[in-house]
């Protein structure tokens, strides 16, 4: 069974470079190797669970050199189950995007850029869950760091690269940072072996021990986009093509939570830090979920809720109780299937409406009955509705944190509480404007050219003007309930791979449709599945408390 274990990181790196080499050849044949490679990772990554499940952690030492020489993998429960979420999250956002490239007619730029880079993302989030060691957790992140950037830049448009530009300086930022305490661990203990490192560390001197513990939990802060570490997030995430935007809000942040999970329990148990995680929770809960309250635009709405909710998910964390971990990594695994939900439906949103500027939304629950379903479903799952995943995740949260009873818990349960009420404002806001109330005189019409606002100089008012044929400017229609009429060109952000112009249409794509449905049922599976999946993440938890499993297994 340990055979297994890196096939989650070589099929993606190996169907990356077979794409590279096809380029934009043989379309069919292209998109049959994404997908086929993703169902391979999704059935690889059920398997490890139930073999991690049944068995304890699995382990693949590279080359058959053991530790501190060699490079060793583990799936333990927790890297299991979070590499099944991300691969069938990923395999949703692959169709998608491969409807969003034919709806576009635009087959170049996603399968000589998008789909290479993509599968490189995957393999980087693949390594990042089962490395056994710091400095290839180090080489995950940088793998994650590189596809990232060519797929928020993708198209070169002003807007992605200033956005690109802007994650690249705090990605690499926090890339120095990381490596640098890697080296101080080294320095100090002589191994980045995890396994070996909770009895190494333990003979530290404290200081020493606490300056390695602020360095790796800031780096992973940052890439978690923690308060106050996550400024960058809502200005560079909603530039991206709506697949771009829906995994990275999905998985990288948790990635980063995961390292901070998988630091706390198995290198510093019990640390007094955890209070500073809890204080931190709390100001990423409030501070997030205010911004979101304050925005118009949906997709920044969004980002804000994601720094917000990983508020939860830190305030698990840092209780550092069976109950507070278990809820932690029940609450990742939901949340990265309805983040990723929510973006791909506001990506839905942009191709039927033309925007998604809430101010210019309007009637889409009667244009869109299925589009409105799509996203109430998700929404209210995130706002934690009864008997939604949501609830159930936030209630084992807020559990843990008045069992715990202590004072800080106590207010992070109130926090949480009124979070959860603000998110269901927000959410609920969006959805009247956007599809409750009458469509707006700014809405576009299905069949609306939507240019790039970046296009050349040449391209000016003269033009725009032409474009509208027999009409005026105030004379041009505009939406119509039920009827589809001639409609002025817009010049706005494209929603392309590759920032060309679209067009916007009163039927959604079938595969994209498919793809964000798909997601919708994957959430409403936690909520079926609860039971199962609660049971799981307690045994998790019991594994990570435990430490000695994953330590046996690596260093037997």
């Amino acid at each position: 069974m340990s055979a297994l274990v890196p096939l989650p990181v070589i099929l993606p790196l190996c169907a990356a470079g077979l794409k590279l080499a096809i380029g934009a050849r043989l379309e069919r044949l292209q998109r049959f190797i994404s997908a086929g490679v993703l169902a391979a990772v999704l059935v690889v990554s059920l398997v490890l669970l139930v073999a991690a499940d049944r068995h304890g952690p699995q382990v693949m030492f590279a080359g058959g050199w053991a530790p501190p020489v060699g490079i060793v993998l583990v799936a333990d429960r927790l890297s299991a189950l979070m590499l099944v979420i991300s691969s069938a999250v990923t395999l949703c956002v692959l169709v998608y995007s491969v409807g969003q490239g034919m709806a576009d007619n635009d087959e170049v730029t996603p399968l000589s850029v998008f789909h290479p880079s993509y599968l490189v993302l995957v393999a980087g989030v693949s390594d990042t869950f089962l490395a056994g060691d710091l400095f290839n957790l180090y080489v995950g992140f940088e793998l994650m760091l590189t596809a990232s950037y060519v797929l928020m830049t993708i198209g070169g448009t002003l807007s992605r690269i200033r956005a690109g530009a802007t994650y690249a300086v705090v990605s690499l930022l926090s890339s120095m940072l990381f490596l640098a305490a890697v080296a101080m661990v080294y320095a100090a203990t002589g191994t980045v072996t995890m396994a070996q490192l909770p009895a190494r560390l333990d003979a530290l001197p404290d200081g020493v021990g606490m300056l390695i513990h602020i360095a790796l939990l800031g780096v992973f802060a940052i890439k978690a986009a923690v308060f106050p570490m996550a400024a960058w997030l809502p200005d560079s995430y909603p530039t991206a093509p709506a697949p771009v935007t829906a995994v990275f809000a999905g998985l990288l942040t948790k990635v980063g939570v995961y390292a901070i999970l998988r630091t706390q329990t198995l290198l510093f148990p019990g640390h007094r830090i955890g209070d500073v995680l809890m204080v931190l929770a709390l100001l990423s809960l409030l501070v997030g979920i205010l911004g979101a309250v304050a925005q118009t635009d949906l997709k920044r709405l969004l980002s804000f809720t994601l720094i917000s909710h990983m508020g939860y998910m830190v305030f698990g964390i840092g209780l550092a109780t069976h109950g507070g971990i278990s809820g932690a990594v029940f609450y990742v695994a939901h949340h990265i299937t309805v983040q990723t939900t929510l973006f791909l439906v506001a990506g839905l949103i942009e191709r039927r409406s033309g925007t998604t500027d809430l101010q210019s939304l309007g009637g889409l629950a009667r244009l869109s009955p299925l589009l409105g379903v799509m996203f109430f479903v998700p929404a209210m799952n995130l706002a934690g509705i009864p008997p939604l995943s949501g609830f159930l995740g936030k209630l084992g949260l807020l559990r843990a944190g008045i069992d715990d009873g202590g004072a800080l818990a106590y207010v992070l349960v109130a926090g949480g509480t009124a979070t959860s009420l603000l998110t269901l404002y927000a959410l609920a806001k969006a959805w009247n404007l956007a599809f409750w109330r009458a469509p707006t005189p700014e809405m576009c019409a299905a069949g609306t050219v939507l240019e790039d606002t970046e296009a050349d100089s040449d391209d000016d008012e003269d033009e725009d003007e032409a474009a509208l044929g027999p009409y005026t400017r105030s004379t041009a229609p505009h939406v119509v309930l039920d009827r589809w009429e001639p409609a002025p060109v817009r010049r706005r952000g494209a929603a392309t791979f590759g920032g060309q112009e679209i067009t916007t249409s009163a039927t959604l794509p079938p595969s994209m449709t498919v793809a964000t449905a798909g997601l919708v049922l994957f959430g409403l599976a936690f909520t079926v599945l609860a039971g199962p999946l609660f049971s799981l993440t307690d045994r998790a938890a019991d594994e990570l408390i435990a430490r000695t499993p994953y330590v046996e297994a690596v260093t037997r």
